[in-house]
């Protein structure tokens, strides 16, 4: 997509995931291996008073949803738009309530600030405000994201 497709309000379903018990360990031991996330016994006298998901968990997990999406929606054979910019970083990172096994989470991506650059005409920013709720309708996740995005008409006002 160009920058000008993107139109503030408009969101985008992820989709859904179910973290298990195993999975939850098993990221853990790799990349934040605290004990609540990785000893079920050890979390029970935790903080939480039980296992939870590690925050970098669900997030990685929101990213494999959206690029999946991405991937699957189909285009035009006309539109030669991008497929994503990079992204020159993120905002207010949160993990309001923790994830547990069990726990099914549905993210979803809405349009939320578009800032043209005055010093690279070319481009602009996208930001989406990213969040997962579980099936209890708790949010579990939430962040403001951006990606630059190339300009199908430099310099033009929106």
């Amino acid at each position: 997509m160009w920058f000008e497709d993107f139109k503030i309000g408009s969101k985008m379903e992820l989709g859904s995931y179910t973290f298990t018990e195993e999975e939850i360990i098993r990221f853990a031991r790799k990349y934040d291996p605290q004990p609540f996330h990785v000893d079920p016994e050890a979390a029970k006298n935790g903080p939480y008073g039980g296992l939870i998901a590690s925050g970098w968990h669900t997030s990685a997990t929101w990213m494999k949803l959206m690029i999946a999406l991405r991937q699957s929606t189909p285009r035009p054979a006309e539109d030669d738009s991008p497929q994503g910019g990079p992204s020159p970083g993120f905002f207010d990172m949160r993990w309001p309530n923790p994830v547990r096994a069990g726990d099914t989470i549905t993210y979803s991506a809405e349009c939320v600030e578009l800032v043209p650059l005055k010093s690279r005409p070319e481009w602009g920013i996208v930001r989406h405000r990213n969040e997962g709720f579980n099936q209890d309708g708790k949010m579990v996740f939430h962040f403001i994201g951006q990606g630059l995005m190339p300009r199908r008409d430099p310099g033009e006002d929106l």
